[in-house]
């Protein structure tokens, strides 16, 4: 079964500005909660691109996990997409929007789908996996505009 969650954050910074954090991939580990242990293991410098590939470690529920993720898009300063390739979901596909709203404000969207694995077991789970997804961007909303410096 397919869950999925919509994020939005405005920040007063140019489009190319905002998308720039994100095509810095070490900024990933910055705005993930500590709890979960995120740690990029493929080599850095990371240059972000179609079909990268970028390795990851986390730690949920105690249990240290591997993620491979895909990028299958790359539109610079408009869009770009992740797929889990390996990891702890069924599929997990994250879509980051980048909106100029004027020449010094930019909305930024993530969309998630994702499936859990093991069904229909898994779904079973769903109501603990999506607040702690909820509450992972909530934490990203709160730590980007700092980083940014707004």
């Amino acid at each position: 079964m397919w869950h999925s969650i919509r994020t939005e954050l405005t920040l007063p910074l140019p489009q190319e500005t905002v998308f720039d954090f994100f095509s810095r991939a070490e900024n990933l580990e910055k705005i993930t909660p500590t709890e979960l242990g995120f740690h990029i293991t493929t080599p850095k410098p990371i240059v972000m691109r179609q079909d990268l590939e970028i390795d990851y470690k986390i730690r949920l529920h105690g249990l240290a996990l591997r993620w491979r993720t895909l990028i299958p898009v790359w539109d610079p300063s408009h869009e770009f997409v992740d797929e889990q390739v390996k990891g702890p979901f069924k599929t997990w596909i994250h879509r980051h929007t980048f909106k100029a709203i004027g020449p010094m404000e930019t909305k930024m969207i993530d969309y998630v789908r994702y499936e859990l694995p093991f069904t229909p077991f898994g779904d079973l789970a769903y109501p603990l996996i999506h607040r702690q997804v909820k509450r992972i961007f909530a934490h990203r909303n709160t730590m980007i505009p700092s980083l940014l410096g707004v």
